[in-house]
């Protein structure tokens, strides 16, 4: 008879504390130096501008860049799953209110943005007793259109490159909306699995 494989050990738990997770809290503390940097004198400077334009893309690469670390090395958690979202959407969103307060954006364009981010947030609280919601593809594509075009926004540019800001906030726009509406009907599945899933177990 054929000895049994000895059985491997049990993974050890990923510490909470990971170069991932201290990057997603990182980017959380460059938030307000980033509006420092986009509201010293009004807005206008070059020098500060240029300045709140590179924070504002080290801040992103850090969201581009916890979630490769993550992933490479498991160190996945499910407060790197939470923080990460809430990260990006406070960067993302701090950009976009302060645009608008500046007068260089509409605030139907952060109204519309805003409102699905805090839905998306909300939503994945709602259903986390029944599991964690991970990013979409579209919901990627959505964040690194909406990034793309906030860097345009928030860069000194001369006024030709106004078209082209334009046309990726309009499509970074539709991104928003669209990804949206997956992730409700995504929340919903999830939450009637989950009670099937209970009802089934209390059954047994």
């Amino acid at each position: 008879m054929p000895a049994t494989p000895p059985t491997p050990p049990p993974r050890p738990p990923v510490p909470l504390l990971n170069i991932a997770n201290i990057l997603t809290v990182s980017r959380l503390v460059l938030v307000p130096v980033f509006l420092v940097a986009l509201f010293t004198e009004g807005g206008h400077s070059f020098g500060w501008r240029l300045g709140a334009t590179i924070l504002f893309g080290v801040a992103s690469l850090t969201d581009q860049l916890d979630g490769w670390l993550a992933r490479r090395h498991g160190l996945v958690t499910d407060f790197g799953k939470i923080a990460d979202p809430i990260a990006d959407k406070a960067l993302t969103g701090a950009a976009l209110f302060g645009l608008s307060i500046l007068g260089e954006l509409p605030w139907w364009v952060t109204i519309v943005i805003a409102v699905r981010e805090i839905g998306v947030t909300l939503l994945r609280f709602w259903v986390i007793r029944y599991g964690v919601i991970p990013a979409s593809r579209g919901g990627k594509l959505k964040t690194l259109t909406q990034i793309v075009a906030i860097g345009f926004f928030l860069a000194p540019l001369p006024a030709a490159f106004d078209p082209v800001q334009w046309t990726i906030m309009g499509i970074a726009v539709v991104l928003t909306v669209v990804t949206g509406l997956d992730y409700v009907f995504r929340a919903l599945r999830l939450r009637a699995q989950g009670i099937r899933a209970r009802k089934a177990a209390e059954a047994s």
